[in-house]
C-alpha cells in the first residue's frame, strides 16, 4: 500500500509517466512495477496504455500511465483566449 501510493504520489506531482520513469521514482525493479500498474490499472486507480517510442533509432517500449480521473492544476503563465 505504502508503495501504491508513493506511485499515485509521483503522478501528481510529475502527470503522465512511462513505467521505467516511475520505476527509477520509487526505487523498485521494472518487473515489479509494471505488476503493480496492473494492479492499480484493474482497480481503477490509473488510466494506463502500451507506449511505443523512438529515440535515435532505438525502440522503447512500455506502459504510460496516469491517475484515473485527476486533471493536473493549469501551469502557471497567460493562456490563450477561450473561443
Amino acid at each position: 500500500a505504502m508503495l501504491t501510493n508513493q506511485i499515485l504520489a509521483y503522478l501528481k506531482a510529475h502527470g503522465e509517466s512511462l513505467d521505467s520513469v516511475i520505476a527509477k521514482a520509487v526505487g523498485l525493479k521494472l518487473a515489479n512495477t509494471r505488476n503493480l500498474l496492473l494492479e492499480m490499472t484493474n482497480s481503477g486507480m490509473l488510466v494506463s496504455c502500451q507506449s511505443t517510442k523512438f529515440e535515435k533509432g532505438v525502440k522503447i517500449q512500455g506502459m504510460q500511465c496516469r491517475v484515473a480521473g485527476f486533471i493536473p492544476p493549469a501551469a502557471p503563465g497567460r493562456k490563450s483566449a477561450k473561443v
